[in-house]
């Protein structure tokens, strides 16, 4: 329904507002990130498809997660990897995922303490 995708799209909209906030902040006031990871999330943020992109992981060098459409992601995979070999001198390496159902309750029928 539309209504459902317009919740859907605003919904992926504003955690992608929050991830490009995380990032910000983790660049910013917790002096965790580095220039690599910088370059790579500008680049991904300025592309098609795009809700958001942040660092993810420890911090000082490593990897980002980035929201982006489904339709989007060959695109976003080409452009970074081009355009990072172009600013950065060095090379990238992507892959794609989807999410899973998240967290939830999982029920046990026997513990692991009970054998």
């Amino acid at each position: 329904s539309l209504s459902l995708s317009l919740s859907l799209s605003l919904s992926l909209n504003s955690l992608g507002l929050l991830m490009n906030e995380s990032h910000a902040s983790l660049r910013d006031n917790f002096e965790v990130s580095c220039r690599e990871l910088d370059i790579l999330v500008d680049l991904a943020q300025s592309c098609k498809g795009v809700a958001g992109s942040r660092m993810t992981g420890g911090g000082f060098g490593g990897c980002t997660v980035t929201l982006v459409r489904t339709g989007d992601v060959k695109g976003l995979e080409a452009f970074l990897q081009s355009r990072y070999r172009a600013v950065a001198a060095k090379e990238c390496a992507t892959f794609a995922s989807k999410p899973g159902p998240g967290a939830g309750e999982l029920e046990l029928k026997e513990s692991w303490w009970q054998r």
